[in-house]
């Protein structure tokens, strides 16, 4: 006997997977070791459909005395009631001692309700399914059971081309594409959902979505959302979701789900139309994740990890192919990849990481690409594990600084100043990933129930630090930055990202002169990020308004100061004290300290804009 178990989150219901056991290992032969009350409702017991057994805590719960078992339970275990009472469950059913134990000592110790599914296999395929209500009550477990047999379960399969069947149908059994209907809380599949799903049917799948039941751990949330919107009374929703199926074949499924309700508003009926669409998914799909790797799309030096704890789940913008030379479609993650790392205490820091002994890591390291010493690269690494709801993820950074520690190590023979320049531009930008992170969970409290402006918030931030961090790697002059350049670079991410996406346009006026240092730049950037974000958020609700634009005016007030002026076209302010007080004018302000300088909102004829005054040099910039 093979057991595996898994929570359903969805469903609130522990499910209890059991490979390959025999009738004869249910009940064996026991001595009768207690004298038990007789059941005061024995016929009872035989004629319902629902079986009802009846367990006494034994030694503060080590052991269950049998009491009573249900109908379908004695028959099953070809025995009689007097065969089975007053045996202790561990000699008389060792089998359901080791099923059963852990869950009724949980019920016994907090009498509270618990559900477990069984199910049952024989030869890989789902024999007999048990839906489980465990109850503490007088004293007693009881364990209501209903039985469901799939044995006789089939598959439609057409045996030649003359059956007289319908057209629609024939084609639906060669096809992607399926269709589902609920009534009465039980589901019905076409043949379409099963050739997307890859396994023939069972009986037991009008008892479950099949479809929502394979979904990646990413997408659930997203499950939550629809299943609460189609609840509140919603008639149709569309959505893109992805599965994987039980031979581990990730799909990405298009679906139209509709319900149907009496004048009451009561539920009458659900159902849903499906499409397989993964083979055209990469031109039609955008998943939120995608707006975050999109940000790293040209980076060759900096990459972005998404779930790298995680050998099924994970996503990795392309610059993480590049630095260890291997084509994505080849690579298969898993822990063999850190066996290239050559010292050794990282690789134990990983490792720990790995299995949630620490939850951050910030390392350097040397490479060895595909195991070549002779093809080395020195590399940074930055992993955080995190939890969110009753799952644990992790994201991460890795940077390829091959080049600028070789660079390091020459200026440190030629200038130390300019050395110790450079440690402190990496500081910063690490500081600078910590301090998205606080962001990050601030807009996690302040956006739960939104994760698409979590999302648009935090790409844009990503996007900008990269266009430094790539920057600031190629250049060794770091207090004569040229502002303009980064300005266009911000501009042409936000085009491609958002821009396309909502119909915005961006234009930007810089000063060709403006000079800035490294400690000015960075924070100008991420204040630049919070008002383009804010202005997208307010100032457009109606997204299908026509010549949306968001400029920017950067320019020299006298050689100590700057003056930058953002505004839009939208709506204007309706409630200036709501708008200054939202989160995003909060991480403004926070900003604009770090930055030293002075920021207002005002209101034009045409929208709302804000004006920034902020220092071309700081106090504390490092002087050469």
């Amino acid at each position: 006997m093979r057991i595996h178990k898994e929570y359903r989150k969805l469903e609130n219901v522990e499910e209890v997977n059991v490979y390959d056991v025999h009738e004869k290992e249910f009940y064996i032969q026991a001595p009768k070791e207690f004298e038990m009350e007789k059941i005061p409702f024995p016929i009872v017991m035989k004629n319902i459909k629902t079986d009802i057994n009846i367990f006494v805590p034994y030694k503060d719960g080590e052991d269950f005395i049998i009491h009573g078992l249900g109908n379908s339970a004695l028959k099953r275990g070809n025995i009689q009631q007097e065969d089975i009472e007053g045996r202790l469950l561990s000699k008389a059913s060792p089998m359901f001692h080791q099923l059963l134990h852990e869950a009724l000592f949980e019920v016994y110790k907090t009498h509270e309700i618990k559900h477990v599914r069984f199910l049952y296999h024989h030869k890989e395929k789902l024999a007999r399914l048990t839906n489980v209500k465990i109850i503490y009550e007088m004293g007693r477990i009881f364990i209501l059971s209903d039985h469901i047999d799939t044995s006789e379960s089939t598959l439609y399969i057409p045996e030649d081309d003359n059956r007289d069947e319908d057209k629609a149908n024939l084609i639906e059994y060669f096809a992607q594409t399926g269709s589902y209907y609920k009534i009465n809380g039980k589901y019905s599949w076409t043949q379409g959902i099963y050739n997307i799903i890859n396994r023939p049917r069972d009986e037991y799948d009008e008892y479950y979505n099949i479809i929502f039941d394979l979904t990646i751990p990413e997408d659930k949330p997203l499950i939550e959302k629809i299943n609460k919107i189609m609840d509140s009374g919603t008639s149709h929703y569309e959505s893109i979701i992805r599965i994987r199926t039980h031979d581990g074949t990730l799909k990405y499924l298009e679906m139209n789900l509709y319900s149907k309700f009496d004048n009451n508003g009561n539920l009458i009926s659900r159902y849903g139309l499906i499409k397989d669409v993964t083979t055209y998914s990469h031109k039609k799909i955008t998943r939120p994740v995608d707006f975050l790797l999109s940000g790293f799309k040209n980076s060759k030096k900096l990459a972005l990890l998404i779930e790298p704890l995680n050998p099924k789940q994970y996503e990795f913008s392309k610059g993480f192919y590049h630095l260890i030379e291997e084509d994505p479609e080849d690579y298969s993650h898993s822990r063999a990849v850190i066996q290239n790392i050559v010292e050794e205490d990282v690789i134990n820091n990983i490792i720990q990481l790995i299995d949630g002994q620490i939850n951050e890591l910030e390392e350097t390291f040397t490479y060895n690409v595909k195991g070549n010493e002779n093809n080395q690269k020195i590399c940074e690494i930055y992993l955080e594990r995190f939890e969110f709801g009753s799952d644990t993820h992790s994201i991460g950074f890795l940077t390829d600084v091959t080049e600028e520690r070789t660079k390091q190590l020459e200026l440190m023979e030629a200038n130390e100043h300019q050395n110790v320049l450079i440690k402190e531009v990496h500081h910063r930008v690490k500081n600078n990933l910590q301090v998205l992170n606080s962001f990050l969970n601030l807009e996690k409290r302040a956006y739960k129930d939104k994760p698409s402006i979590i999302i648009d918030h935090m790409q844009s931030r990503l996007s900008s630090l990269a266009i430094l961090h790539e920057k600031t790697y190629n250049t060794t002059d770091f207090k004569n930055i040229n502002l303009k350049e980064y300005i266009e670079d911000q501009d042409g991410q936000l085009r491609s990202l958002i821009g396309l996406r909502d119909g915005i346009e961006f234009e930007s006026e810089v000063d060709e002169d403006l000079v800035l240092t490294i400690e000015v730049i960075t924070p100008l950037l991420l204040v630049i990020d919070e008002l383009t974000m804010n202005a997208i958020k307010h100032a457009f609700p109606d997204k299908t308004k026509p010549n949306k634009k968001i400029t920017k005016k950067i320019t020299k007030i006298d050689n100590e100061n700057a003056e930058l002026i953002l505004q839009d076209n939208g709506v204007g302010i309706n409630d200036p004290d709501k708008i200054t007080k939202n989160l995003g004018c909060e991480i403004i302000k926070n900003l604009t300290k770090q930055l030293d300088g002075h920021i207002e909102l005002f209101e034009h004829e045409h929208g709302t804009g804000y004006k920034l005054t902020f220092p071309i040099y700081m106090d504390h910039t490092i002087e050469g």
